[in-house]
């Protein structure tokens, strides 16, 4: 974090995993990047009519593998004069570890240079293939030291948190709605220069694109607060609405305004948020009563100093923040407008069942949603048939993956199979060509397909 510029923005703590039905009786809803015409654009709640509940949880994010990360850095820095400094080896050497593991997981990556002090600056950017491109959720970390330390807390923390969420987002080759972008930005140490000048430097058709900024500066503190920035309502109560789940009391971000990488993305009218657990100010007598820790001491006391090493660390704030991180981004990129649940899609051509014969399909086509098919999805059967024990019905998801809705039963001896099954299809994409199969087994009875649905 930067001495002379950090925005007031809350900043909250990251979450143990909790589990999907804490997080829904929370409220964490899906949202929509809007803005209001003559307002700042925000991150508005779209959760009435025709909004979609998000549906993909996000993965636990294994502290291990933070630490893991963190202990590189503070590697780097002892082999390059004990800093990560801009304009310093052990700062390219960052840059270079980090890269290498989102280039191995399958990202696409850009490192943008820039010059200050007469030295030259590194920008790491990563994109996730997929996800709408004129839709951008953008979390980023600056990933420089000062020169008098290895930076572990500020902010090999951040770094290695959003790092490994990112990683978490391969190892689920997740697909959102939203594209994913990721940035580790240098000299924010110097006055956010690495991140004043991507925004300063990018178009404006691409800097409309981006709706929302998350940032993770010092989410480590070995004398944790939990603290939420403020600046967008919608991303802010994505964050307090995820501690609340937990038990986890946060308070606003006030400990300077424009003093980290969010900061030139608000300024250019961009919806930011982020966490942060607390730099040289001192936890006062109330904080350390809901949060523990220590009264009276700041809430990094190694904070720009020589002994914010790898022990300078609280892995309960650190594993939260990490957690909380990777939730928000799951949540704000899996945003969806697409058709409102109870939507019906219908076949009603008839087709015809050959006597023990070969399967005959019918098949509703599926498009304008986003995301995977409901939990509960509805496929409404017509078939008339002199003898419904003779036939075996399936639904063929548009991967060629089969549910059975029904066997066949020689005790079975009604006409007609005029039903409504339910089938948990999470697991398939909505879009697509979904398939009624049915086959008759036996002689002596024919039939044909009348009708197929499939209602959302």
């Amino acid at each position: 974090m930067n001495l002379s510029s950090r925005s007031s923005i809350p900043v909250g703590r990251r979450r143990a995993a909790a589990p999907v039905a804490v997080l829904a009786a929370a409220g964490l809803l899906a949202t929509a990047f809007t803005s209001t015409a003559g307002a700042a654009p925000t991150l508005q709640d779209t959760t009435g009519a025709g909004a979609t509940v998000a549906a993909v949880a996000a993965p636990d994010i294994p502290l291990a593998n933070v630490k893991t990360h963190l202990n590189q850095l503070a590697s780097i820095a002892a082999s390059n004069g004990g800093n990560r400094a801009h304009g310093r080896p052990g700062y390219k050497a960052s840059v270079d570890y980090v890269r290498s593991k989102l280039d191995a997981a399958g990202f696409t990556t850009t490192l943008q240079q820039f010059t200050s002090g007469g030295a030259t600056g590194y920008n790491l950017i990563a994109d996730w293939p997929g996800g709408d491109a004129n839709q951008v959720l953008f979390a980023g970390a600056h990933l420089d030291s000062v020169t008098s330390g290895a930076g572990i807390n500020d902010n090999g923390s951040g770094s290695a948190g959003i790092l490994e969420t990112a990683l978490a987002v391969s190892r689920a080759q997740y697909k959102p709605t939203r594209h994913l972008r990721f940035a580790w930005w240098g000299a924010e140490e110097l006055g956010l220069i690495g991140s004043k000048y991507y925004v300063n430097n990018l178009p404006s058709t691409e800097r409309s694109k981006i709706k929302g900024y998350l940032n993770f500066d010092m989410i480590g503190s070995p004398n944790p607060g939990y603290f939420v920035y403020d600046d967008d309502p919608t991303i802010e109560k994505t964050f307090k609405d995820y501690f609340a789940a937990l038990g986890v009391p946060t308070e606003i971000e006030t400990e300077g305004d424009g003093r980290s990488d969010h900061a030139p993305f608000k300024n250019a009218g961009i919806p930011v948020g982020g966490l942060f657990s607390g730099a040289d100010y001192v936890k006062t007598a109330a904080q350390a009563q809901k949060w523990g820790g220590t009264a009276g001491q700041a809430f990094d006391r190694c904070y720009h100093s020589s002994c914010d090493s790898i022990s300078n660390v609280n892995d309960t704030a650190l594993d939260r923040n990490s957690d909380a991180a990777a939730h928000a981004i799951w949540t704000l990129s899996e945003t969806s407008t697409q058709p409102p649940s109870g939507d019906t899609y219908e076949n009603t051509a008839d087709v015809a069942i050959p006597d023990n014969g070969a399967a005959v399909t019918s098949t509703v086509t599926v498009s304008g949603r986003t995301g995977n098919a409901p939990v509960a999805l509805k496929v409404g059967v017509d078939i008339v048939h002199t003898y419904r024990g003779d036939l075996v019905i399936g639904l063929v998801a548009p991967d060629g993956s089969t549910y059975p809705l029904k066997n066949s039963s020689s005790s079975d001896s009604a006409d007609n199979v005029q039903t409504t099954y339910t089938v948990d299809a999470s697991g398939e994409a909505a879009n697509g060509a979904w398939k009624l199969k049915v086959q008759d087994i036996a002689a002596q009875d024919t039939g044909y397909v009348n009708a197929f649905r499939l209602t959302f």
